[in-house]
């Protein structure tokens, strides 16, 4: 057995948790571990009993599997923490410390653990996109963050959004209105039956956006040749280029040696050349200044690299009271 330090990263969503292990220069580690039990919320937001309860074995699993090793730092990136951390922010850091003997301890919104894991600790901007939407950007002084208001009030671009619209245009073809699709009332109805009866599958679930970004492929496939296909992810692309530009620190903002960059994540983006192409368009048209990359690791690498950053005193991403806060536990 060994006692050599390492890190953990943690990804904690409404699928589930990942838990990883990694050395201090944030590589290596056993294979992540998974659990798709989601963490509850309650009176003071994200659970801190169930998380720990969750997380502690699994760290330990990773720590067994890599033949032992002294976790030194965590970094935790939770879905909903900036508005449902009060507890976790209050809980976690004692119970971690007193669990794995860890001193330090990151706590962070998704967002900023997608935006670590996409660019690292460059000034820039990150669209993370899957069922929902979100941009984030840093100058690395401060945060700024567009959209992600859910599917009512907002996340314009997501699947769901996509998937949405798509029906939509269904639903018109149907009734014979303006600017419906044939092509996608008959993916819809082969999808989900016939399309009168496709408001009492869809509002009565609790899993509204799941359902409606599950459609989003659908808008996908047929728009290379359904005119009113490729028109809604031409709309979606306008979103999330607006989204990036609200949020991408400007020219002025950094430094020419660290020009903004901006970086695409989330399943959203895997839906291929369809969104893509027009997503890309809208970018360089409206960041000229910015440069387009790809992301270099999803949100649990960016928890890892947080961790790894936090042990070795070189965390350069900036703290802020609901998207990223560090808290150090000493001993008695």
């Amino acid at each position: 057995m060994t006692d050599a330090p390492c890190v953990l990263g943690v990804d904690s969503g409404g699928s589930g948790m990942r838990v990883a292990l990694g050395g201090l220069d944030g590589a290596g580690g056993p294979p992540p571990v998974s659990s798709k039990e989601p963490v509850p919320t309650g009176e003071r937001g994200i659970d801190a009993g169930h998380f720990t309860e969750q997380l502690v074995p699994m760290a330990r699993e990773l720590l067994e599997r890599a033949g032992g090793g002294r976790v030194t730092a965590v970094a935790i990136g939770a879905a909903g923490m900036a508005t449902l951390g009060d507890d976790l922010r209050a809980e976690l850091p004692t119970a971690l410390h007193q669990a794995l003997g860890v001193r330090h301890i990151a706590l962070a919104a998704d967002a900023v653990t997608a935006y670590a894991g996409a660019l690292g600790d460059r000034p820039g901007a990150v669209v993370a996109a899957g069922t929902g939407m979100i941009a984030i950007g840093t100058d690395l002084a401060a945060w700024h963050r567009a959209d992600g208001w859910g599917h009512l009030l907002g996340d314009c671009g997501s699947g769901a959004w996509i998937g949405r619209a798509g029906l939509e245009a269904a639903m018109r073809a149907f009734d014979g209105r303006r600017h419906g699709s044939k092509a996608l009332l008959a993916r819809a109805e082969e999808l989900f039956g016939p399309a009168q009866g496709l408001p009492g599958q869809l509002y009565p679930r609790t899993d509204r956006p799941a359902m409606l970004a599950s459609f989003a492929p659908e808008v996908s496939r047929c728009a290379p040749d359904d005119p009113v296909a490729g028109a809604i992810l031409r709309d979606a692309a306008r979103h999330i280029a607006e989204a990036a530009a609200a949020v991408c620190p400007a020219s002025g903002a950094v430094t020419e040696s660290e020009r903004p960059e901006v970086a695409l994540t989330g399943g959203l983006f895997k839906m291929g050349d369809a969104l893509l192409r027009p997503v890309r368009a809208e970018l360089k048209g409206r960041l000229r200044h910015v440069r387009l990359v790809p992301a270099a690791g999803d949100p649990l690498d960016g928890a890892v690299r947080i961790a790894a950053d936090l042990a070795a005193d070189r965390l350069r991403l900036p703290l802020d009271p609901r998207m990223l806060t560090v808290h150090t536990e000493y001993d008695s």
